[in-house]
């Protein structure tokens, strides 16, 4: 995977066949927000980021579309040798070759990852899946609006939770 020198404010496309280069800056920090978003589905995704891009925090976000390579990502390995130690991590459940669940239990398992807070985001309202992911720790659990106005509204209110009311431990 290539990471390229990524200005301030602009958004780093980490893998997959991710259409996007948008740039977002942060005013209220001295450096960008960092997010690892995990979506296989390129329309959320393409949703997810055009929201972020929309909100007053500025972000970079990292993009991969399985869980294996999520996990290749935060621990830094292969192609993703220089990937960026994100902040906030939004995670779909429903994932190829690796499953969310999985990636969420390695990451909270993990001494080195579990701080970062990771935010499911699924389509999954089924009760068995959001007790499976708390019992794995996860920070917050979301079941994404079927809706478009709302599923935008739902991600905004994301970024103004974890970053503009919550403290976050440093990287």
């Amino acid at each position: 995977m290539n990471y390229t020198s990524v200005q301030p404010g602009a958004t780093t496309v980490a893998s997959g066949n991710w259409p996007w280069n948008e740039a977002m800056q942060a005013p209220n920090r001295g450096e960008p927000i960092e997010i690892l978003l995990v979506e296989d589905s390129p329309d959320d995704a393409a949703l997810t980021i055009d929201a972020l891009r929309d909100g007053r925090v500025h972000n970079r976000i990292s993009v991969v579309d399985d869980g294996v390579e999520a996990m290749a990502f935060l621990r830094r390995q292969g192609v993703h040798s220089q990937a960026p130690r994100p902040d906030l991590i939004l995670l779909d459940l429903n994932l190829p070759r690796k499953s969310g669940r999985e990636v969420l239990a390695e990451v909270k398992q993990d001494p080195d990852l579990r701080r970062i807070p990771v935010v499911v985001m699924t389509s999954s309202d089924d009760e068995k899946d959001v007790l499976a992911a708390y019992n794995l720790y996860v920070n917050c659990y979301i079941t994404k609006p079927v809706d478009l106005d709302q599923f935008i509204a739902v991600v905004k209110t994301i970024e103004h939770f974890w970053f503009s009311v919550v403290k976050l431990p440093a990287a």
